[in-house]
């Protein structure tokens, strides 16, 4: 029986020495990792991949035959060749109905919204026909409907209209606009080709709110120049000149039955979108009422020649197919550069607004969405739509989801809706020359209310007041500025926050959780519990830099001061006290913030305790070590908090014995 007993006494003698060669195992781990690649190796290894779009696959691609490698090539760029391949005749005839629904929303729309944005009516009809022609064949959203949209057409001319009076002179007022098509197509396209989705994202969730909501009421305050027969109006987009324009106008000259006419077919649009959303089954009623609005105003002004008495009407429509407007683009002007930062900030704003719009419905259907591609095709399709009399497209969300409801099954919706549009070009543009103004003006105004959405601004300021503020920030700046001033207000508030969030100095006291090896914030969790001998203190910034070091570690030396004194100030006297440093946050150090290291593992050291870092980052412990930080504190750098608690309960161990 002795010889066991013996045994296992010597068994566990070695076992805290095994355990302790395993811990300087690990902690060599840390210390011995290969050198992290440089920034000149990272920045080529990100342009690589963004030049190469097969990414890893690119080697594999190049032992596949041409012909293999030709048609992977041609389904990457055009989707439409690898879906129309399960193609079927139900598909079709869902597509058909879906897309006759969206065309009988999109015509009244499109004529709309080529008023707001200071164009002929036509145009907004010619770009309802060509891009949608090309995202078909080019883009990833099944559900998404192409065309021009009301945040679009405001911003458009509420920018060029400072190059270019489109009252004054409205031929060169068109050709910046379709200028600034053309580099909004490049952009678009250029953000694609590079994979450079995540400059989008700077327009940020609580922004394009904020954006979009102030961008409504300014537009439903100009539709008050249509509604009232208003003939002189400013050109500014800012609530308070809109409203000083409307009060003067008022009180001289205004047509009474404009207004009748168009809040009677306003009233009508509302009616009979509400009754849509109370029956799924009459979802096709609130789509087709804007049409049927034009068809029964044009009617009634042209049985009773109203535009004898005030009603203002579109009068002309120019038919036919979309010109070729080739030689319209301002490459060589005077306003180029001008027209190519309106070209990128407008491109930037469509391709916000299309890709939320397609994620939102792909995430109904279960299926992915492939940002870059969309920015690609976006791209493309506003490059020939600015050669074929088109302003910038992008997808809409009214349509989109008379689309969705329709039953939509693929992109062909799109197809048929651009084909009944060109029909129309060709067949009934002499018909709309008795539409009033005024229903065009309440056809818009009917779409604003799904623009303001009180909902999701609440849940923002409820999930995250800094992001209530770029929100408000941006709703206040379109309305009471401009449009594009409130779009840089939100952007340069995004900014901010990323800013702040990265270098936000956080420190916390961690703790560790019953029964588990798992150490954590004991304010967060109140059962944790603090180690004897030993504090444990997270460092939460991403980065620590010249912005934040200094408070960092004076909020760690409030830490180490408190555990060293007790409640009446006298120092306590402890052996072996240790401080630790979680690291598993920190992404990164600078000169600084090694340099302020330095400065606290001497004040620790004159405070009798030692210093000890637990996980850092590749990057972060390189540079330590290209410091001499490390050999500074002794070597003590560990793979987890847990294992520097129980090296320190090992050292106490060996000096008791």
């Amino acid at each position: 029986m002795a010889a066991p007993a013996m045994q296992q006494a010597s068994t566990q003698e070695e076992s805290p020495d095994l355990e302790k060669n395993g811990h300087a195992e690990r902690a060599q781990w840390v210390l011995n990792a290969p050198e992290p690649p440089g920034l000149w190796s990272e920045l080529l290894d990100s342009v690589r991949d963004k030049i190469l779009p097969c990414g890893n696959n690119f080697m594999s691609l190049k032992n596949q035959s041409g012909r293999k490698h030709l048609l992977s090539f041609l389904q990457a760029v055009f989707p439409i060749l690898v879906w129309c391949q399960s193609y079927t005749v139900r598909k079709f005839k869902n597509d058909l109905l879906a897309g006759l629904t969206i065309a009988s929303l999109c015509i009244p729309q499109s004529i709309g919204y080529a008023t707001l944005a200071k164009l002929d009516p036509q145009y907004g009809l010619y770009t309802s026909v060509v891009p949608p022609l090309i995202y078909a064949v080019m883009g990833t959203s099944r559900e998404i409907a192409i065309g021009p949209v009301a945040v679009v057409s405001l911003l458009l001319p509420s920018m060029i209209q400072k190059l270019q009076d489109p009252g004054a002179d409205p031929i060169a007022y068109r050709k910046l606009v379709l200028t600034a098509t053309f580099f909004a197509g490049i952009f678009q396209a250029t953000f694609g080709l590079f994979r450079l989705g995540f400059l989008v994202d700077f327009l940020s969730h609580a922004a394009i709110v904020g954006f979009v909501a102030g961008a409504a009421i300014v537009i439903g305050l100009q539709q008050l120049k249509g509604l009232l027969g208003i003939s002189h109006f400013t050109n500014k987009t800012d609530v308070i000149s809109v409203v000083e324009a409307v009060w003067r106008s008022v009180h001289h000259h205004w047509s009474p039955l404009n207004f009748i006419l168009g809040c009677s077919f306003l009233s009508f649009i509302l009616i009979t979108r509400i009754v849509g959303k109370r029956k799924k089954r009459l979802f096709w009623l609130s789509a087709i009422a804007p049409l049927l609005s034009v068809i029964l105003s044009t009617l009634i002004v042209f049985l009773t020649r109203a535009d004898k008495h005030g009603i203002k009407i579109v009068k002309h429509i120019q038919g036919g197919f979309n010109p070729s407007s080739v030689h319209q683009l301002q490459l060589n002007g005077p306003y180029v550069g001008e027209v190519a930062k309106i070209g990128l900030i407008v491109g930037v704003v469509a391709l916000t607004e299309a890709i939320a719009v397609g994620r939102s419905f792909s995430s109904l259907r279960g299926y992915h969405l492939d940002g870059n591609k969309e920015m690609f095709a976006m791209g493309f399709m506003n490059i020939i739509g600015s050669f074929t009399s088109c302003y910038v497209a992008t997808g809409s969300f009214s349509r989109t989801a008379v689309n969705f409801s329709a039953g939509v099954e693929t992109l062909v919706s799109n197809i048929v809706m651009a084909i009944t549009v060109l029909v129309s070009l060709q067949l009934f543009t002499k018909l709309l020359y008795y539409t009033p103004i005024a229903i065009l003006a309440s056809i818009i105004l009917s779409a604003l209310p799904g623009l303001i959405d009180l909902h999701e601004a609440y849940n923002i300021w409820k999930v995250d007041k800094l992001d209530f503020l770029t929100c408000i920030a941006a709703f206040f700046g379109v309305l009471f500025v401009s449009v594009e001033i409130g779009l840089l207000v939100a952007i340069g508030i995004s900014f901010a926050k990323i800013i702040l969030i990265s270098i936000r100095p956080g420190t916390e006291a961690l703790g560790q959780l019953p029964g588990t090896d798992m150490f954590c914030d004991i304010n967060q969790y109140p059962m944790a519990a603090k180690t004897p001998g030993v504090v444990i203190i997270r460092i939460k910034s991403a980065l620590l830099c010249f912005a934040n070091a200094g408070i960092i570690k004076e909020r760690i030396m409030q830490w180490v001061i408190e555990e060293a004194e007790d409640t009446k100030g006298n120092v306590r006297r402890t052996n072996n006290q240790l401080v630790v440093l979680d690291m598993s946050s920190l992404m990164d150090i600078d000169t600084s913030g090694i340099a302020t290291l330095q400065e606290l593992q001497k004040n620790i050291s004159s405070h009798g305790m030692e210093l000890a870092i637990a996980n850092p980052r590749w990057q972060v412990i390189h540079k330590l070590r290209l410091a001499n930080f490390v050999s500074q504190i002794g070597g003590r750098v560990f793979l987890t908090v847990g294992e520097a608690v129980n090296a320190n309960l090992d050292t106490k161990r060996a000096g008791s014995i």
